[in-house]
């Protein structure tokens, strides 16, 4: 059901909000996955309300061409929240990692969506797994390789280390396979990840970490020389110019948000999108709606934010999706941190 368009922020002569197309309660959750595969969302698990200790075990799946929601009754699916999902093959949806009630997981279980069933794959030989994973991320290099990033560790340790890991998955084996990276980066929680392509005159691709510490600096967790990243991201050339028109309103800044978390991010071309999220840095009114564009078109690379003054678009623990040109915000709680958005929106930009 859709609504009225709701007012977001302006900024100079340009302005921006986050417009409902759709609502319905199967939506209403947050620290879910949120994964387009064949032109459709797959919403699994999360939490259903703030303050509950066993997350969701079901999977949802929202047709945006429809704007209709169902629930999918594979079997097999276990309870997931604060996971990261991947689609491979065109079929699979991977999920990574997560938090099932009394633990971390490094697991890899994937829905296939042609047979309607949850798998459990298996550990390969030489796999050499993190002690557990919640509020990391996963980041697609190909289809058979996921560069994992963030916090693992028990529930009694709380422990946060910087490591990264190459994660291959094999469908035909129904296994996976960690290796940990030499490389090392700042602890990080509730982060996101965007592999985006290096400007200059030495073309490639990076993976850069933003926010889930204190940093407001963008870390690089990863760089690749030129054809080295086969992964094509969504092509959205309409979404893309709006993007590089509302920036060219505004002042461009090094600095980018300091401590936020759970916040959404998507890549559009050359823009990373950040939307909403958690303040570590305020001692009330933590959860925010603002929007951030990193712009990496020119070296270096700059911020452009731009606030909100709309208190009911606050968003933690959502999620965006990029389809047929259109970025879609579907999820998390709102305000008061506790009550789930049933609503889906698309970002509109008005230049």
């Amino acid at each position: 059901m859709a609504a009225a368009t709701v007012p977001g922020g302006r900024f100079g002569g340009s302005s921006w909000t986050w417009r409902p197309v759709a609502c319905d309660a199967l939506l209403a959750r947050a620290f879910h996955s949120c994964t387009e595969l064949g032109g459709r969302f797959y919403l699994v698990g999360g939490l259903l309300a703030g303050g509950a200790t066993a997350p969701s075990s079901d999977t949802v799946v929202f047709d945006p061409a429809g704007a209709q929601a169902v629930r999918l009754g594979a079997q097999g699916s276990a309870p997931r929240s604060h996971h990261d999902a991947a689609p491979v093959g065109g079929r699979w949806l991977c999920i990574v990692g997560g938090w099932d009630g009394s633990r971390r997981l490094a697991t890899v279980a994937a829905l296939d969506t042609e047979r309607g069933a949850w798998e459990e794959w298996k550990a390969a030989p030489g796999n050499c797994s993190p002690a557990g994973l919640s509020s990391h991320t996963c980041t697609r290099l190909s289809d058979r390789e996921l560069w994992v990033a963030g916090r693992e560790g028990g529930v009694r340790t709380q422990r946060r280390y910087g490591s990264i890991y190459a994660l291959k998955l094999d469908p035909a084996s129904r296994t996976y396979c960690y290796k940990e990276e030499g490389c090392r980066t700042v602890s990080r929680s509730g982060h996101c990840a965007a592999l985006l392509q290096t400007p200059g005159p030495h073309p490639g691709h990076q993976l850069l970490l933003f926010g889930g510490c204190n940093s407001a600096e963008p870390e690089v967790a990863g760089q690749w020389s030129q054809g080295k990243i086969k992964e094509q991201p969504p092509v959205a050339p309409h979404l893309m110019e709006q993007l590089a028109r509302l920036v060219s309103s505004g002042q461009g800044s090094r600095q980018g948000p300091r401590g936020l978390r759970h916040h959404s991010c998507s890549v559009v071309g050359p823009f990373a999108v950040l939307f909403g999220g958690e303040s570590l840095t305020r001692a009330r009114d933590t959860i925010c709606n603002d929007l951030y564009i990193y712009d990496t078109r020119k070296s270096p690379s700059l911020w452009f934010h731009f606030p909100c003054a709309d208190r009911g678009l606050k968003r933690v623990g959502h999620r965006t999706c990029l389809w047929n040109d259109q970025l879609y915000l579907l999820g998390g709680f709102g305000e008061d941190g506790r009550t789930a958005s049933p609503q889906v929106c698309t970002l509109d930009l008005f230049i």
